[in-house]
């Protein structure tokens, strides 16, 4: 016999997906069952025959829902319908998980306030998403020895202009391209920090806008 027809001879074993099989109707065999109707309503604790009964009684199925509740709980449902619902609610709840994902951005120590603001509208975006942000100022040659708090406060520049409440998770520390840190979503105390910090801004700009505004009143009097 040749390889070939040895190797078509042979079956191929794939792994299946492994999916817990549900009971319904008289597989459920139990001497305690905690009933759901078929709007979810709790119809009390009986047995499973009593239970597959009335579910005969309204031409519905009784469905397992979980083996491990003591006592075990299952519901009366058209099992077809109760399948869809489940998938879809697995479809969805997969569709809300997000992988984070760690977004790269660069300034130097010369970028200008249009590049800057640009970059700081992207790092807004990511972080409402989700993601983390690193965030590097990209140092070479003698400006990689320029003095430390020079270094960090044009960092901050960027910084300023992010929209979103943000923490720092790690950093600013060395790295071979020169200064980086860590940019991750606010948690709610960053929020109400942030809320602060953007009203006490808010107040200062009216407060400068008006004492301009009664200075040219005086002026023209």
């Amino acid at each position: 016999m040749s390889k070939l027809s040895n190797i078509v001879g042979k079956k191929i074993n794939r792994k299946k997906k492994y999916e817990p099989r549900i009971r319904i109707n008289d597989q459920i065999r139990y001497n305690e069952v905690r009933v759901l109707g078929p709007e979810k309503e709790n119809m009390g604790i009986m047995s499973s025959k009593e239970a597959f009964l009335k579910a005969q009684e309204m031409e519905l199925d009784l469905v397992e829902v979980s083996a491990k509740s003591k006592p075990v709980l299952v519901m009366i449902a058209d099992y077809g319908k109760y399948l869809y619902d489940q998938k879809k609610k697995q479809k969805e709840s997969k569709a809300k998980q997000k992988t984070t994902e760690t977004k790269n951005i660069q300034v130097k120590v010369g970028t200008g306030e249009g590049d800057l603001i640009l970059k700081a509208k992207n790092i807004s975006k990511w972080l409402k998403d989700g993601d983390r942000v690193k965030l590097d100022l990209f140092l070479r040659g003698r400006v990689k020895y320029l003095d430390k708090e020079f270094l960090e406060e044009r960092l901050k520049r960027i910084l300023k202009l992010v929209t979103v409440p943000y923490k720092i998770s790690d950093g600013p520390k060395k790295s071979p391209k020169g200064l980086t840190l860590f940019l991750e979503k606010g948690s709610k105390k960053d929020i109400e920090e942030f809320e602060k910090k953007q009203a006490e801004k808010e107040n200062k700009e009216k407060a400068k806008v008006d004492n301009t505004n009664n200075k040219e009143e005086n002026e023209n009097k």
